[in-house]
């Protein structure tokens, strides 16, 4: 009987999984392997893991439920694939085509190894565009995303394709279990994102399509996204998908269909256009890290991070916008667009850090972390590779603007809260400066550079 070994990995989900897709083989192992250099290197932190681990629960549920199952192991990725294979005797490996440069040289080392056994089939998904439906080669694709969304103008998305009903069984002696998140990592099982984040995120495929249906229909908060995108607070004013995007429980033409039904109904908006936007822009990243490789991480070694990237990690920088950005960052996961730019920002353009260490640092405690948004993200700001101007923003004068009482920096820092709304508290050392020392760095630059109010 032919074995289809399926390697899961930002594509947790069944609805538009092309992995699952035509063509399987008559029985199926799905294996999901948690790379052990990410615990040893610290590269993935406790909010991420646990999200991880309820989307890998949850998927294994819904395999359950169609007659297959999902194993997940820890090591080394590619091997663990491998030695699965050898010892099956698989007729064929299916994983997702991944920019990454890691994720591509894991799966050049599985071909090399697996190559008197089986073929090593890579399928493109997950985002809203495929090689087949891009106007141009990837590596003739324009570097700016203005020309980028341009040449994109007049390329229509399919539609995402249906979760399948049943799957192939599982192969007779393989082996099974899904290790509890204790044995893994204690840190992370006990993990609980603070209530001040007025979200609670759910990994798995059931929660993504939830959270879609309530911010589109049962909400209608899509309705307002034009005007709400820049908020820093509230559960509504952002569609809050990223995490299931990212760890592709939820595909961007799912989430793009869901849209257009929307929009069939209520008319096209600025809203709805902008939402859409969005997910143009996680394309693009997606390519532009096709493009870059190895270069999109930037040159090594890497600096010693020093005490001023302790403080920036810590919320200690002495500013308050930055500081409650980096506090929600480490007690939820999570954070608003606004409020990256602005921390990241600062600590490129006032500390004067390395880009690659805050890019890791997101990366170890986003639960929406992919690699190409989240370098592709820092490489734009700090205006590295691809990108020839930096981009700066007066930290200051964009917490006067989005956060004009104060509320915000006041919820992740209880201190702020006793001083008088409005100003002071963006800057308390005016106000008492024996209780709230100067920033790190100057916090009041002239002008945005390249980046809007």
């Amino acid at each position: 009987m032919s074995i289809d070994v399926i390697w899961l990995r930002q594509d947790l989900r069944l609805a538009d999984n092309p992995l699952l897709g035509e063509g399987l083989g008559q029985q199926l192992l799905c294996l999901y392997v948690l790379d052990r250099r990410w615990l040893d290197e610290a590269r993935i932190g406790p909010a991420r893991l646990g999200f991880l681990w309820q989307s890998l629960i949850a998927l294994r549920g819904e395999l359950l439920k169609r007659g297959s199952d999902l194993l997940v192991r820890l090591g080394d990725p590619a091997e663990e694939v491998a030695r699965l294979a050898e010892m099956l005797g698989a007729d064929r490996v299916r994983v997702r085509r991944d920019p990454g440069w890691e994720e591509r040289a894991a799966v050049s080392r599985l071909r090399r190894r697996l190559e008197a056994v089986c073929p090593v089939e890579e399928r493109e998904g997950g985002m809203l565009l495929g090689r087949e439906h891009l106007p141009t080669a990837v590596e003739a694709l324009p570097a700016s995303f203005s020309a980028f969304r341009r040449r994109l103008a007049e390329a229509s998305p399919p539609p995402a394709a249906p979760a399948p009903l049943t799957l192939p069984p599982w192969p007779s002696g393989a082996p099974r279990g899904l290790p509890a998140l204790g044995r893994i990592c204690p840190r992370a099982a006990g993990w609980q994102a603070s209530p001040r984040g007025d979200f609670g995120f759910t990994g798995g495929e059931e929660a993504g399509a939830a959270r879609l249906a309530d911010y589109l229909w049962h909400g209608g908060a899509v309705a307002h996204y034009a005007r709400t995108r820049n908020g820093l607070a509230g559960a509504d004013f952002s569609s809050r998908l990223s995490p299931w995007l990212a760890m592709g429980c939820l595909s961007a033409r799912r989430v793009n269909d869901a849209l257009r039904a929307w929009e069939a109904e209520h008319g096209e908006s600025d809203s709805s256009r902008w939402l859409r936007f969005e997910l143009l822009w996680r394309d693009y990243f997606h390519w532009a890290a096709w493009q870059d490789g190895p270069r999109l991480f930037g040159a090594r070694p890497w600096p010693d991070p020093g005490e001023a990237f302790a403080a920036w990690t810590r919320g200690e920088t002495g500013v308050p916008l930055v500081d409650a950005g980096m506090r929600e960052l480490a007690a939820t996961g999570w954070l608003s667009n606004r409020a990256r730019q602005n921390v990241a920002s600062y600590w490129l353009h006032d500390l004067g850090g390395d880009w690659r260490l805050g890019a890791g640092w997101f990366e170890r405690c986003l639960i929406d972390h992919d690699a190409a948004s989240n370098w592709g993200n820092w490489a734009y700001l700090a205006g590295q590779g691809r990108h020839e101007r930096p981009r700066r923003f007066a930290v200051l004068r964009q917490a006067e603007h989005y956060d004009p009482r104060g509320e915000y920096v006041a919820r992740w820092q209880p201190a702020l809260a006793a001083l008088p709304p409005g100003h002071d508290r963006h800057r308390p050392w005016r106000a008492a400066p024996e209780a709230f020392p100067a920033p790190l760095a100057a916090a009041e630059p002239d002008a945005d550079v390249g980046a809007s109010p």
